[in-house]
Order: C-alpha cells, then sequence, then structure tokens
C-alpha cells in the first residue's frame, strides 16, 4: 500500500483521533486519512463485494470461453436451441453466489487475520463439482440444453481455474486499500502476547496495524518490540478501542483474573471488533483442530498425532506421484546445476548430509552443493547454538543458513536465495525418506535443544516444505520454527499439505522479488 501523505505534527482535534503520544506515527496517519476520507467501510465489506465480483466476472469469463471454443448450443439439438442453454448458464451466476454464502467463501477474509486463496481451494473445488452436477441434472430434467461430455468438462476445470484466479486478484487488490487494513490491540504483554506481536509486525501483508498492547502488570518488552506503545490497563479496552477505531483484539493470557478479562470482553459488545482468543495449551493445538460442544461447553478436539494407514497411503501417494513429476520437468534445471556446481569449484555436484527423518530414523539427505568441499561443519553448529535462545533473532538469509560468503561459490548464493538447492530431495521423496510436505529434516546435534515436546515432531515423515517455510520462513526463532512443526505433526490432514504446497511456489516468488 502506499504512503499516506500526512502532516506528522498535526494531530486533528476531533473525538476519534488521540494526542496521546503512545499512538504510533502510523496508527495516526490511518486514522486521519480515515477521517478526512470520511470512510466509514471496513474490511469485511470491501472484501466480500471484490469477491462477490470477481465470482461473477469469473463465471461469465467462463461461460465466454467455452462458448467461443464449442459454439453455442453444441451437443445433442433441444426445442429451445441455444437460447435455452444461455439462459441456464446465466442462472448459474445467482444460484453460485448464494451457494458460496453457505460455503463461507465470503467471510473468512474479515474474521482471520490472513486469508489466502489457497486456503479455500477444496471449498471452490467442492462447489464448482456441485454446480457442474447440478447443471447435468437439470439439463436433463429440462431439456434445455444437452452439451457434449468434453464441453461439461471443460466449463467445470476451467471454472475452477479462474474463479481461484479471480479471488487471488481481488484479494491483492484489496490488500492495497486502506479500508483493509485492522487496527489491533493485543490483551497481555507477556511472553506470549508479545510473540503474538512479532508474528503479526513480520507480516505486513495481512493488514494488520498494531497499535499496542494493553496490560496492568505487562512484562518488559522484548527485542525488536520496543516501538509497539503499551496503552493501559485493562479497564481502559472498551475507551482504547473507540479512540483507536480498533477492529480486532487478540487476547492473549493478561495477568489479569479472567473473571475481570472476562468482564471486558463484554464489554465490547457494544463495539463492531473481532476477537480472537489464544487458548490455554496453544502449544498442543494444530492448525486442523476441530470444535466441538458438550451442553454449550467448547471443547477443543485434539485427534491422536499419529497418521493412520490410509492417511498414510495417500500421501505417499501424492509424494510418488508429485515428486516423479517434478522431477521430469527440472531435469533441463538439474543438469544446468550440476554443470554451473562442477564449473564454480571442484568437488561433487551433491551435497549428503546425515539426517532424522519419520521416528528419528536416520538417512542421507541430498542438497546441490552451494559450499566449497573444504567448508568448516563445526560453524554451522555453533550457530545452532547461538540462534536456540529465544531471544535471538534470524538472519534474513534463512533460519537455517549462516552466512559464509568466503566458503559459498557463486551459484551456491543463487541457489539458497532460491532455496533450489533443496530440489535433489525429490530424490529422497522417491526413496521414502521424506515427503513433498512435512518438518525439515534435522541433524541429530540439533535434537540437544529441543524441549520434551518438540520430539512430536519426528510423528510425521519429514518434508522438504512445511509450516514454517511458508508461514515464517527466514523470519521465525529456531523455537518457533520447531513449535510449528509441531503443531504440523499434531495438525496434520491432506487439506493442509495441499495448502502448503499451494502456497509454497507463491512464497518462494515473493521472497525472491524482494532480494
Amino acid at each position: 500500500m502506499g504512503e499516506i501523505s500526512v502532516d506528522a505534527s498535526y494531530v486533528p482535534e476531533h473525538a476519534c483521533m488521540p494526542r496521546s503520544p503512545l499512538a504510533s506515527q502510523k496508527t495516526l496517519e490511518i486514522l486521519e486519512h480515515r477521517r478526512l476520507s470520511q470512510q466509514r467501510h471496513r474490511r469485511g465489506w470491501l472484501v466480500r463485494r471484490m469477491l462477490l465480483a470477481a465470482d461473477v466476472v469469473a463465471l461469465l469469463a467462463t461461460f465466454l470461453i467455452v462458448e467461443l471454443i464449442f459454439g453455442s448450443g453444441s451437443g445433442a439439438p433441444n426445442r429451445f436451441g441455444s437460447a435455452g442453454e444461455y439462459a441456464l448458464l446465466l442462472a448459474l451466476v445467482p444460484a453460485w453466489v448464494v451457494m458460496a454464502k453457505l460455503y463461507g467463501l465470503y467471510e473468512q477474509d474479515e474474521e482471520r487475520t490472513h486469508h489466502p486463496t489457497s486456503d479455500e481451494i477444496a471449498r471452490v473445488f467442492h462447489l464448482v463439482t456441485l454446480g457442474a452436477w447440478v447443471l447435468v441434472v437439470v439439463e436433463w430434467v429440462t431439456g434445455l440444453a444437452h452439451p457434449e461430455p468434453v464441453k461439461l468438462i471443460t466449463l467445470w476445470a476451467l471454472a475452477i481455474v479462474l474463479i481461484a484466479s479471480a479471488r487471488s486478484v481481488a484479494r491483492h487488490w484489496c490488500r492495497g486499500r486502506l479500508a483493509y487494513i485492522q487496527n489491533t490491540i493485543i490483551v497481555g504483554a507477556g511472553d506470549v502476547g508479545q510473540s503474538v506481536a512479532r508474528k503479526l509486525l513480520r507480516h505486513p501483508e495481512y493488514g494488520i496495524n498494531l497499535v499496542g498492547f494493553v496490560d496492568t502488570k505487562p512484562r518488559p518488552r522484548q527485542h525488536g518490540l520496543d516501538h509497539v506503545a503499551l496503552l493501559g490497563g485493562t479497564s481502559q479496552l472498551s475507551e482504547l478501542v473507540r479512540l483507536f477505531d480498533v477492529e480486532r483484539v487478540v487476547i492473549a493470557f493478561s495477568s489479569d483474573p479472567s473473571e475481570e478479562t472476562l468482564e471486558v470482553l463484554r464489554s465490547l459488545n457494544d463495539v463492531d471488533v473481532q476477537v480472537d482468543i489464544v487458548p490455554r495449551l496453544y502449544e498442543m493445538v494444530g492448525p486442523s483442530v476441530k470444535i466441538d460442544t458438550l451442553e454449550g461447553v467448547p471443547l477443543i478436539a485434539l485427534a491422536p498425532p499419529r497418521m493412520t494407514t490410509s492417511s498414510w497411503l495417500v500421501k505417499r501417494t501424492i509424494d510418488v506421484c508429485g515428486a516423479l513429476a517434478m522431477l521430469i520437468v527440472t531435469a533441463p534445471l538439474f543438469a544446468y546445476m550440476a554443470w554451473r556446481i562442477k564449473r564454480d569449484s571442484p568437488g561433487p555436484v551433491f551435497f549428503r548430509q546425515t539426517r532424522l527423518g519419520q521416528n528419528r530414523k536416520e538417512f542421507t539427505a541430498l542438497k546441490f552443493r552451494t559450499m566449497t568441499v573444504n567448508a568448516d561443519a563445526k560453524a554451522h553448529q555453533d550457530y545452532i547454538e547461538r540462534i536456540m535462545d529465544p531471544r535471538v533473532l534470524p538472519n534474513g538469509n534463512g533460519l537455517y543458513k549462516l552466512e559464509r560468503n568466503d566458503e559459498i561459490t557463486k551459484s551456491g548464493r543463487w541457489l539458497r536465495r532460491t532455496s533450489l538447492d533443496e530440489l535433489p530431495q525429490l530424490i529422497n521423496v522417491l526413496r521414502g525418506d521424506m515427503s513433498l510436505v512435512g518438518p525439515r529434516p534435522c541433524i541429530e546435534y540439533e535434537t540437544k535443544h529441543f524441549l520434551p515436546h518438540h520430539f512430536d515432531r519426528f510423528l510425521v515423515p519429514q518434508g522438504i516444505t512445511g509450516l514454517w517455510q511458508v508461514t515464517a520462513r527466514a523470519h521465525a526463532t529456531f523455537r518457533e520454527a520447531l513449535d510449528m512443526d509441531v503443531a504440523y505433526a499434531r495438525g496434520w490432514s491432506l487439506g493442509l499439505d495441499l495448502k502448503l504446497l499451494c502456497r509454497t511456489p507463491l512464497q518462494i516468488l515473493g521472497r525472491k522479488a524482494t532480494t
């Protein structure tokens, strides 16, 4: 989003603009811009309408392209001619909107801090497939049209691609608008609250403007959070929400008693604000957790962390098919990189290293060699020792990639920056050592720094890409990366794997664009 032009020395006098020195310059600029533009619409209003427009445009474009390819009225003749087919296709547009509403395809962006299109691919697939079957049944019952099977299949496949693409473009456009930004307050300035703050700050694409912390007894702020304001105690929360035009409140273990926190939350019922609650024992709650109820009492359902035989077979099938296809597609790149590596420095093409797989079983992991043959291996071990301190922030090159410019080859720099040095691990996937998606396979000496629950990451196959690589990458601390690996292992699902696979290329391309 572009910079908002506001005189930094001017703080306007009106009810919604605070004069507090605790307010950050960005918060003041957002509030001032909203006042001057008389903006009252928020993220939900903006994104819902843009997604609706994207769906309608994508569906109409699908119908038009299919008609241009196959011609109007293709298939068996009917008494209504092509007009009946057109009328039926157009009737599907409002039907799609209603069903998409029921599927929750318009509300998630407002409720969640981050909701990329890849997270809803499964629901779009389901809904388009359902729509295609409904189309076939209605055509058969009414006799309005009798299109050829190949036309219906093309319509189905094209609709999935265009709807997903249009929604992605719509969200990208929305993220550049002021209405997309949500002013956010975190209730609780302890270790958990400050960890949440760091995660929000390192993802500006989420559209979250962190106004500050609210806590009666805050802890000293950690490195990198000195600029985040402490706004006051929880008793002032409802007033602060109105004062700073806050749209999201995150409850992250404040020092106040639970009864007081509940009373403060009830006071937010009078304002239009989204409330997110970090659950107790959040370390045990994975991304696929389910909420059940027992006579009105919510229960967080934690499935057994071990994969069933059928789940393992499905995951293994996807791994073999995906790795084989990617090896065939990237074969020319493999040959080119082998030539570059051999040209840059003497030594083997592959770097071999003993790693720990599922159930801590050792295997030899393959990577393209990015360093000289005589590079000191102990330097990485010393680096791991240093970054295990949760207060130490990782470098921007990658959590596990130590900067050693004197030992990295010319081609190695490019391979590391693009993560293509890990491409040979597709061979490990075919061998059954690894999976396409899973926790990063670690080295034995790294486990000396694990907390007891971190060993749960070995309950699933280790992978080339995973939850922390996609969501945090170089910005996560060592401890945070391990916690995300555990969250993946405990919350594994086929849908989660597909989401991470879809988001990995976008994450790599986005990182490359910023380097």
